[in-house]
């Protein structure tokens, strides 16, 4: 057995996402990315003395629809605590969060490998406040600090140590971020940091059910660094045993330059973070009148309409490729109204459409056709009116240029609705025979495959007019 054979690896994450409040989380002050520093404060946010803080009732709701879309049990007596951890871009000194009462206990959240699918299990969801941010760069004597990010409202996700490799972390993560941007309480944006990861990694010997030292890789800011750092962490905690060394419990962050990581700090066995109710917030208690009407809210999400578009009997691939973006989805929801072709609606999205879509730099929300428009185009071509590529490269041009247009006017006014009758379609026929002897003798002497060479000269001579079945027919009849 190779060594790494021999070892298990245990992973839990914490995941930090930022809600899509318009304000922070105990104040008016707006919680919107990229203002020039410091502009985005006032005395609460400082925690000047004698201010008083207010709770976000947005954020209560974001926090709220998050643990129903992860299956979680939601807490109805709330309360808020004081973290006493020295941050020096946290203003007061300390940090409000939830620490007794998660508003969001327990739950799950589904990923699937090429070799498993399994429910990760979440301990809890809960609510806190961000820090502001320390700037390093800006000077050459001194940390800057903005306070623009301090307040606003996170909550973070953490799993039980549920994991065991770097690629089931890497499919969790992915989940989480589709699942706040389709629920729409985070924007997922890791490069900007709305959406930030810390990874907890142990291993131990295979059958082996004690937990073994585990270290903590800090902020992992994109979902393909949070697997790099974990790979590294599983080799670096092997070949450390394989040699005899004693692992040490740390917290660490990874350098992307190098795919490393490198300690920060090494942590005791554990953190005495004082935390006491807040006095200044007053508990919260959730009714179950408020709790179902964030129910109604929530959209369909991923799994369910998965399992709905296999019933519509789409393969697992297109059900996928539909699940992945709301906007996608959403769009095809839209279209199934208008047309029961759904394999071809998914063909034109994931391939026309999305082309169209790359180009622009933009989704399904932003497109101009409307899916009406988009199940005619459809139509007019299951009826035989055009074949796909006069639909593609004439008709769908037009169209997103004049989305008012219909599909049968543009064909119309270009003259591009397709012959069947079988007179003029001889005409082309004929015409493409009597300039292809060498291929036509070939053909007679067994050359089969040539027909398809013919389809398309006709294909080309009529500009795609012909009927191709019509077309087929007939040059079977004058090549016999």
């Amino acid at each position: 057995m190779d060594v790494k054979g021999k070892y298990e690896a245990v992973i839990g994450l914490e995941v930090h996402a930022q809600l899509r409040t318009q304000s922070k989380l105990f104040t008016g002050d707006s919680a919107s990315f990229g203002a020039e520093p410091n502009t985005h404060i006032s005395p609460i946010t400082l925690g000047h003395p004698g201010t008083l803080p207010k709770t976000n009732k947005k954020a209560v709701e974001y926090a709220i629809m998050m643990g129903l879309a992860c299956h979680c049990e939601i807490e109805r007596y709330n309360y808020f605590a004081r973290k006493n951890y020295f941050y020096p871009d946290l203003p007061k000194g300390y940090q409000v969060s939830q620490h007794t009462t998660p508003i969001c206990k327990g739950g799950f959240v589904t990923i699937k490998t090429k070799d498993v699918e399994k429910n990760v299990q979440l301990n809890r969801i809960h609510l806190e406040e961000d820090a502001g941010k320390s700037i390093h760069d800006a000077d050459e004597n001194f940390t800057c600090i903005d306070f623009n990010r301090a307040g606003v409202p996170l909550i973070e996700i953490v799993t039980e140590p549920d994991m065991h490799s770097a690629e089931e972390a890497f499919q969790y993560v992915t989940e989480i971020r589709k699942l706040v941007r389709w629920i729409g309480v985070c924007d997922g944006n890791m490069e900007e940091g709305s959406l930030r990861c810390d990874a907890n990694v142990s291993i131990r010997l295979k059958g082996e059910t004690t937990l073994g030292t585990k270290v903590e890789v800090k902020n992992l800011n994109s979902i393909r660094n949070v697997k790099k750092a974990i790979e590294f962490e599983i080799d670096r905690m092997i070949a450390m045993v394989e040699k005899g060394e004693t692992i040490i419990q740390q917290t660490r962050s990874f350098d992307a330059d190098h795919d490393t990581t490198f300690a920060i700090r090494d942590k005791e066995e554990a953190n005495d973070y004082r935390y006491f109710p807040e006095p200044d917030l007053t508990p919260f208690q959730l009714t179950e009148e408020f709790i179902t009407s964030i129910q109604s809210k929530l959209p369909a999400l991923p799994e369910e309409l998965f399992k709905k578009y296999q019933t519509l009997g789409l393969s697992e691939y297109d059900s996928h490729q539909l699940c992945d973006e709301k906007s996608a989805s959403d769009y095809f929801e839209q279209t199934i109204k208008y047309s029961k072709n759904y394999k071809a609606i998914v063909n034109w999205m994931a391939g026309p459409l999305r082309q169209a879509l790359n180009e622009k730099h933009s989704n399904f929300n932003d497109l101009p056709i409307t899916p009406k428009t988009l199940a005619s185009l459809i139509s007019i071509v299951d009826e035989g009116k055009v074949n796909f590529s006069i639909a593609h490269l004439k008709i769908l041009p037009v169209l997103l240029a004049n989305p008012k247009k219909e599909p049968l006017q543009v064909a119309t006014e270009l003259n591009l609705l397709q012959v069947h009758g079988s007179h003029d379609i001889e005409v082309w026929v004929n015409e493409v025979l009597a300039k292809m002897p060498e291929k036509v003798a070939e053909y007679k002497k067994g050359k089969k495959g040539l027909m398809g060479l013919f389809v398309g000269e006709i294909k080309k001579a009529s500009k795609g007019k012909a009927d191709p079945k019509i077309a087929t027919q007939l040059l079977e009849e004058k090549l016999k």
